[in-house]
């Protein structure tokens, strides 16, 4: 799947799971390019058409305070879980910097937690 990422203008290309890929397929889209989007109105307008069906999902759910980049932050800490490098997770969360993804993501980062905890045991 390939994502716009708008603060640094750069696409990226993140892999889906092969069931996720053909369940998106399946489903009818207006545009043979794109899964959610029709490509005839303008991005400022689709994002704000998704934000609001986000809004009533998170709500029907019972889930607080939901927005789209609570998704955005799920993917992150799940691939920094999962052993990712902060380089990596950085760039395909489209940050300019890795100094971002340090920010707001550096407690989540399994490799740094994985040698403190070395180092302490062998202190």
């Amino acid at each position: 799947m390939r994502l716009y990422q708008q603060k640094t203008g750069e696409h990226v290309y993140v892999p889906v799971p092969e069931d996720v890929a053909e369940a998106l397929r399946a489903v009818k889209h207006k545009h043979p390019a794109y899964f959610f989007w029709s490509g005839s109105s303008t991005v400022p307008g689709a994002v704000s058409v998704w934000r609001r069906r986000l809004g009533k999902v998170f709500k029907l759910a019972g889930v607080q305070d939901g927005h789209s980049h609570r998704l955005r932050d799920t993917f992150a800490v799940r691939m920094l879980d999962a052993g990712l490098s902060i380089e990596n997770v950085s760039a395909l969360l489209g940050h300019a910097s890795t100094k971002v993804t340090e920010k707001h993501y550096s407690p989540w980062v399994k490799t740094r937690q994985d040698a403190l905890d070395r180092e302490v045991l062998r202190a």
